[in-house]
């Protein structure tokens, strides 16, 4: 008999690419999100019926009790890069996650996957990051054979991190390098995610386990702004900069993250006070860590993918010629 997963958060970045290969794996898919009209498109994913879209704002429990009903396994995806006045990380990610991983407990699913953060620690100084940990706790202690996925930051067509910087990159005649820009990333491709997910996913190997992925190279910050500046063909000089100023463009940036919560047509923030902690230290797959390898996945590098969505931000688009 075919199990039924649901797959919170299904319609975005990460989750199109989850629900694809969780289709393939033959699991019939239930995606549970906010708004049904932006997840339509997550059909075609899989054979016709194969696939169904409920409604579901994670910050209602009766609403994760429906969502969850007659599930064999469930996957959260869902997850926020900053707060508005609407959405808090402690509500979407803390209580959401812990919420969802007791009902399945309730209901004896023991086939759990949490997508995290590196990072991720209840004790650490940025609310993102604390918040994620204190995530991965309270699924713990309901469920304690959920898989815990931490990646890093995720590359791939409908990025928000290189697609980010490119924007940046022809809005701005220099680049400000915080600090020198010296913290260190190490991007991890989203197919690549998304295969760690499947993999995982009703696998007793794997329960209790945390899985952190990163790809096959670390960059400096400041060495994937030029990365990017070159591939867009319109390098810019990076000036240092210390973090007083980071933090008082990310001060704006809060006002503006609040306002965008309530009219979409306001930019998301460049920078709020909670990242300007992020770019202070590493975002690296730490030594010893179980991650791709373990799980037989071949890490795809930047260079590999980047240049296929880039392309877009050239002056004369896909065959632009270098002067």
């Amino acid at each position: 008999m075919t199990r039924v997963v649901t797959v919170f958060g299904g319609s975005g970045f990460l989750g199109k690419q989850v629900v694809r290969l969780l289709a393939r794996a033959n699991w019939r898919v239930r995606v549970a999100v906010r708004h049904l009209a932006t997840a339509y498109d997550v059909k075609p994913l899989g054979d016709v019926g194969q696939i169904q879209v409920v409604r579901c704002d994670v910050r209602r429990d009766s609403e994760i009790e429906a969502a969850l009903k007659g599930a064999d396994a469930c996957v959260n995806l869902v997850g926020i890069l900053y707060e508005t006045l609407g959405e808090k990380f402690d509500a979407v990610h803390r209580q959401a996650s812990t919420k969802m991983a007791e009902v399945c407990a309730a209901r004896g699913i023991k086939d759990f996957v949490q997508i995290s953060a590196l990072g991720a620690d209840s004790k650490a100084s940025s609310d993102y990051q604390s918040s994620k940990g204190w995530a991965e706790e309270g699924v713990r202690k309901a469920v304690p054979t959920a898989v815990i996925v931490r990646p890093g930051v995720m590359f791939g067509q409908g990025d928000s991190f290189f697609t980010m910087l490119a924007g940046q990159l022809k809005l701005f005649p220099v680049m400000p390098a915080f600090g020198g820009a010296e913290n260190k990333f190490q991007p991890v491709y989203v197919g690549d995610v998304a295969e760690a997910v499947a993999k995982t996913l009703g696998h007793a190997g794997s329960y209790g386990k945390v899985y952190e992925l990163g790809g096959p190279e670390v960059f400096a910050f400041k060495d994937l702004i030029a990365y990017v500046g070159q591939e867009i063909m319109q390098p810019r000089p990076q000036v240092w900069a210390p973090f007083f100023v980071a933090r008082m463009i990310g001060l704006a940036g809060d006002v503006q993250a609040g306002v965008h919560g309530m009219f979409s047509v306001v930019p998301a923030p460049l920078l709020t006070t909670d990242q300007v902690l992020l770019l202070q230290k590493d975002n690296v797959v730490p030594k010893g860590a179980l991650g791709l390898k373990d799980l037989g996945i071949a890490a795809t590098a930047v260079e590999s993918i980047v240049p296929t969505y880039l392309w877009r931000f050239r002056k004369n688009g896909q065959f632009a010629v270098a002067a």
